[in-house]
């Protein structure tokens, strides 16, 4: 299962401000242990939203809001994508985590594609992702999966050739 583990900004992180070495540390061996296990398939710290921007639909109109956004709610400094057999496993490797001083960080499952419905082309029926499997021709879910098995492979080589890699991940994180 996937899931998406969402880490709050703060008024540091969007300040630019980097964690203390003893933050980014613990982190770094933290992010060390996620790739080490197979667990981390992607994450990363993110700028300040000031300089971000999103996109308000409203109808076909399309309204772009450039940052910086301060309401607490709107703000996430990093994120990881993880792969884990169970929700439950999922938490216990996010109380591993180094994090103190009262932060809440989220975790979702991320759905499963095999059951949704897939759009008709004009002038044919709807179908769901695993009859579509079941069609002739290349299978396009399973050359994703070789290609995330490939990108996970990449990913811890690169972290046992580089450990500091892994520093860009959550670098934003509220100081206790």
């Amino acid at each position: 299962m996937r899931f998406m583990v969402l880490v709050p900004g703060s008024p540091e992180s969007e300040a630019g401000e980097m964690p203390s070495t003893e933050i980014l540390g613990a982190m770094t061996k933290y992010n060390e242990e996620l790739v080490k296990s197979g667990v981390m398939l992607a994450g990363e710290g993110l700028h300040p939203t000031s300089k971000g921007a999103k996109v308000r639909f409203n109808g076909s109109e399309r309204t772009v809001v450039d940052g910086p956004f301060t309401e607490a709610k709107e703000l996430v400094a990093g994120y990881w994508v993880w792969e884990c057999a169970s929700r439950a496993e999922a938490l216990e490797w996010l109380k591993r985590a180094p994090f103190d001083g009262g932060v809440e960080i989220g975790v979702g499952r991320g759905l499963d594609i095999a059951g949704m419905a897939v759009l008709p082309v004009p002038g044919q029926q709807a179908v769901g992702v695993a009859q579509m499997r079941r069609r002739p021709g290349p299978d396009p879910l399973e050359a994703d999966a070789v290609a995330r098995r490939d990108r996970r492979e990449h990913s811890r080589q690169s972290a046992k050739a580089h450990a500091h890699i892994t520093l860009n991940v959550i670098l934003a994180v509220a100081p206790g």
